[in-house]
């Protein structure tokens, strides 16, 4: 691993080095993990540079995912890690490649992922979803680093009051977290790759309903439709359904434009101290 890797950079701790053909290395950084695993946005991040060097040994011209399906069979251990690459199809609108994340001879992710190229001033000719109302920076709580969650020491967390009752113990019965997002990384600005971070970034929405802190993903599906702009986004994510243990999650991402530029859906398990949760 090249000495870039001692970098808290998003973008460094996601890079990856070409082995031979459909193989990658990486190394699966420490500063984004969340009691020792590492968060899903953050894989998403190496799973799509593999796919996207794979798919530039084949001829594609694409520079942006525009769209990764992931699931998480286990979670994969800080430290040395493999990606095994299958570009299925370079077209000339979007290509598709298979990407599994190895470790230990065992598959611990496998995403497939879309390319395409993001225009700098791309035309909105519909949106539907709303810009989150939030409270002004300083008036929002931030979220102090936390020794366990190791990647509250490279985003920064302005949660929003009105869904921020939690951290002092108190529950709603609204399963929904916002506020604001910035990359503490020491580069700091966004981009439409660390977005896949970004869509994976806020506290689950569960905690507000009083889950505890376990709430491991299963597949998340992430969209990136434009390249955002400014060093803050605003982001909502709340839950659709539980049942049985499984959460539904859906996460809307805006820029400093207010523009819509990520969107993610996600399934994980979730665990209540009491039977009232369920």
């Amino acid at each position: 691993m090249s000495a870039a890797r001692e970098s808290r950079s998003l973008r460094d701790a996601a890079a990856v080095d070409r082995l031979g053909p459909g193989r990658y290395a990486a190394e699966i950084s420490d500063d984004y993990t969340v009691v020792g695993r590492p968060n899903g946005g953050y894989l998403q991040c190496l799973l799509v540079n593999a796919a996207l060097a794979a798919a530039s040994d084949e001829g594609s011209a694409h520079v942006h995912t525009t769209a990764i399906t992931t699931s998480y069979v286990t979670a994969p251990n800080v430290g040395p890690t493999e990606l095994l690459t299958t570009v299925r199809r370079v077209g000339r609108s979007a290509s598709f490649v298979h990407v599994v994340l190895v470790q230990d001879a065992a598959v611990t992710s496998e995403s497939l992922v879309t390319l395409g190229t993001l225009a700098d001033d791309a035309t909105v000719r519909y949106l539907h979803p709303k810009i989150p109302e939030l409270a002004p920076l300083d008036e929002c709580v931030r979220r102090t680093v936390v020794e366990e969650i190791e990647l509250t020491g490279v985003v920064d967390f302005r949660l929003d009051p009105t869904c921020a009752k939690w951290l002092d113990g108190e529950r709603s019965d609204l399963a929904e977290v916002k506020g604001w997002l910035r990359l503490n990384d020491g580069v700091g600005a966004w981009d439409a790759g660390t977005l896949l971070f970004a869509s994976d970034g806020l506290p689950p929405a569960t905690f507000p309903l009083g889950s505890s802190g376990w709430v491991p993903t299963l597949q998340l599906t992430s969209y990136v439709h434009q390249i955002p702009v400014g060093e803050w986004l605003r982001a909502r994510q709340w839950c659709v359904v539980i049942t049985d243990g499984v959460v539904e999650e859906r996460c809307e991402i805006f820029d400093a434009r207010d523009q819509l530029v990520a969107t993610s859906s996600q399934l994980a398990m979730v665990r209540f101290p009491t039977r009232d949760g369920q």
